[in-house]
């Protein structure tokens, strides 16, 4: 299972063809308990070995709706040229991370917890490959699903 997106780049929209994508392994759902460990590979497709400068690899969770959104890194690796990392985009890069006892992901109506693998490869020409591929923590109920019973006043 993968998804691919094209190019980003910070200052200008892009058409090129150049992609990055993730695959996660084991759990076809994409649920995974506390304590699994969350695993995958991703590659880079359409990309010179030269135009890569670094690449981050992050697992994490972030908050949406009311109030200030969070974000959490649970896991984060960076390979860079610089530092003399080889960064191969035609070969498919492994990760992996066991995952924490929380937050557990959630849908409630006011607040959302959502966890990601993330992949941004950087560029020497200033321009961002990104990818998110979701999963889910916990196995929570859909809150907005749930009716409250209320008890009418005797």
């Amino acid at each position: 299972m993968y998804r691919q997106f094209s190019v980003v780049s910070p200052t200008q929209s892009s058409t090129r063809a150049e992609q990055v994508a993730i695959w996660l392994e084991g759990c076809g759902a994409r649920l995974y308990e506390p304590g699994d460990t969350l695993s995958g590979f991703y590659s880079l497709s359409d990309v010179r070995h030269s135009a890569v400068d670094s690449v981050e690899i992050s697992i994490l969770w972030r908050t949406e709706g009311k109030g200030n959104e969070d974000v959490g890194v649970h896991a984060f690796w960076k390979l860079s040229v610089q530092d003399g990392d080889w960064i191969d985009p035609l070969r498919p890069c492994r990760f992996s991370a066991k995952l924490p006892k929380s937050p557990l992901s959630y849908e409630g109506n006011l607040i959302k917890i959502r966890w990601y693998a993330r992949v941004r490869a950087f560029l020497a020409t200033g321009e961002q490959l990104v990818d998110e591929t979701p999963f889910r923590l916990g196995d929570l109920p859909d809150m907005r699903a749930l009716k409250l019973c209320v008890e009418p006043d005797s």
